[in-house]
């Protein structure tokens, strides 16, 4: 895993890649966003849809909905990078808008989006 640190609208965000899935279950997920703050202390994080296991994009396995109220409840803005066209369902879709419609998580198709929705006060 690399975490790059960006600052845009003197807001900072931490931009991570990783070769490797980083975010299996609600526990990997809560030891990523400790990582992130330990490293780079950014409360705005990027991550690619490819450092997340494909059962979080499957929503009957409620892994997104425990996973995202982490990010939540911990008060970490969270923004998951690329296609997301490749998923039918139409309650993923859903629940994607819905998302993208708020101010905390966003599933978005590139990093620049990302960086501009997480820029945002």
């Amino acid at each position: 895993m690399e975490i790059t640190k960006i600052k845009e609208n003197d807001i900072e965000i931490a931009v991570v890649s990783s070769s490797e899935i980083l975010i299996t279950d609600v526990q990997s997920a809560l030891d990523f966003m400790a990582t992130v703050n330990y490293e780079v202390g950014c409360g705005r994080i990027i991550l690619n849809k490819s450092a997340i296991c494909e059962d979080f994009f499957n929503l009957k396995t409620q892994l997104a909905g425990d996973i995202l109220q982490k990010f939540t409840n911990y008060q970490v803005k969270f923004a998951i990078v690329g296609d997301f066209s490749v998923y039918t369902s139409k309650s993923l879709k859903d629940f994607i808008y819905e998302s993208n419609k708020g101010k905390a998580i966003f599933f978005l198709s590139n990093e620049k989006e990302a960086i501009n929705k997480l820029s945002i006060v």
